[in-house]
């Protein structure tokens, strides 16, 4: 898309600025269960907040500080929320490199933007339950949309974590959607994502800023995809995620969540990382 196209908001202006596997769980002395919270239970279904960011973008550093404070719980929300942040890659080009960035959020954006039906593809942006949009920083529209979006039960997936080499990660997941799916299907999706991240920028937009970043999405992998199937059944599969140099497992999680081919999302989950794997 042309750079006509691409903005980059502030609060109501712009400045220019997959593997999938079977139900195997093979036991060793690296695995690792973890089941979802009794909090995440007792309360009503999560909310997926999808952040589209980049370092390269003036006005995205607060949106940052915003849906961090959003995921660590400071607005007292009702309903549990489950951020991911997908920095992209389109401001490269103004003089900073986002090391987070990818073509890939790009594309996932960018299918929201259809799905949406918006005219432009902007950052920063929140899209909730796949269902909505808003500009990231404009907090009062966020935590609108946020207590506005429909909700669903969390699945019941129990996570088994093991590292089967130095650099790769192995999850495998088993439980109950608990939401009925089609025959339109749906995708079960597993996002392993990073915080705590600090990253001095010398050059670009943010020239001089210390940026922190949490909720990062460093990979993101199909679990496996189904359809016509009840609330009630048990669903099974492995991703494998190929792990990069620094990986801090207290410092990551993964977040499962359910997606239809209109990119809607029904139902997410989410998991913080064993310090023991």
């Amino acid at each position: 898309m042309a750079p006509r196209l691409l903005n980059c908001f502030g609060k109501g202006n712009h400045s220019s600025a997959s593997a999938s596997g079977n139900q195997v769980h093979e036991k060793g002395k690296s695995n690792v269960t973890v089941d979802a919270s009794a909090e995440e239970q007792r309360r009503a279904g999560a909310i997926m907040v999808e952040l589209f960011s980049s370092q390269g973008c003036a006005t995205s550093p607060e949106a940052e500080l915003l849906v961090s404070r959003l995921a660590r719980g400071d607005f007292a929300l009702e309903t549990p929320v489950i951020v991911l942040a997908f920095h992209v890659d389109y401001w490269d080009y103004m003089g900073w490199k986002d090391p987070y960035g990818s073509s890939q959020w790009t594309v996932r954006q960018k299918a929201y933007v259809e799905a949406l039906k918006l005219d432009t593809i902007f950052t920063p942006q929140v899209v909730i339950q796949g269902r909505t949009q808003c500009v990231a920083n404009e907090e009062e529209a966020l935590l609108s949309s946020i207590m506005s979006a429909p909700k669903f039960p969390s699945p019941t997936f129990q996570a088994t974590f093991q590292c089967p080499t130095s650099d790769s990660l192995q999850v495998n997941l088993s439980g109950a959607l608990r939401s009925k799916v089609d025959s339109n299907g749906a995708n079960i999706m597993v996002a392993l994502y990073e915080s705590g991240l600090v990253t001095d920028c010398p050059t670009g937009e943010n020239k001089g800023r210390m940026l922190s970043n949490d909720y990062v999405v460093r990979k993101l992998e199909k679990l496996c995809t189904v359809k016509d199937i009840s609330a009630k059944k048990t669903v099974s599969g492995t991703v494998n995620f190929s792990l990069w140099d620094g990986f801090n497992c207290s410092k990551c999680g993964i977040a499962v969540f359910v997606q239809d081919n209109s990119h809607q999302i029904f139902g997410s989950q989410n998991f913080q990382l064993p310090d023991n794997i």
